[in-house]
């Protein structure tokens, strides 16, 4: 019966081709189900065999400490640098988006308030 190794919701592309490439280089035999039309199936990646499991999973695991370590490094070095992107920088880099949605959150609190102190009369 198949196992289910690796839910793909929210995953990089770039992680989800690594994780299909480390089963095929290991032979482990796997199949993905998509989100569906709908987007409400769950996307993942399954394992046929499942006495391939725990093996595929021990894989698993090692790249994504791998990856951790990695992401962390690269992440520190552009801290470094000054190059790591803040939140500052992605208001600056577009402003009226940042305040079409600003204006956006403010209006449904607004209508939120307001319906409430409204069935309070």
């Amino acid at each position: 019966m198949a196992k289910i190794l690796f839910r793909l919701n929210g995953v990089s592309d770039e992680e989800a081709n690594d994780v299909r490439e480390l089963l095929t280089n290991h032979a482990i035999n796997f199949y993905e189900t998509s989100a569906g039309n709908w987007g409400v199936s769950m996307p993942a990646i399954w394992i046929n065999d499942e006495s391939q499991f725990p093996l595929a999973r021990e894989l698993l695991d090692i790249y994504q400490n791998t990856r951790a370590i990695r992401i962390r490094e690269e992440y520190e070095r552009l801290k470094r640098e000054g190059k790591n992107k803040t939140f500052i920088d992605a208001v600056k880099q577009n402003p009226a988006a940042f305040f079409t949605y600003l204006m956006l959150a403010a209006l449904v609190i607004y209508l939120s308030v307001r319906l409430v102190l409204d069935f309070a009369q």
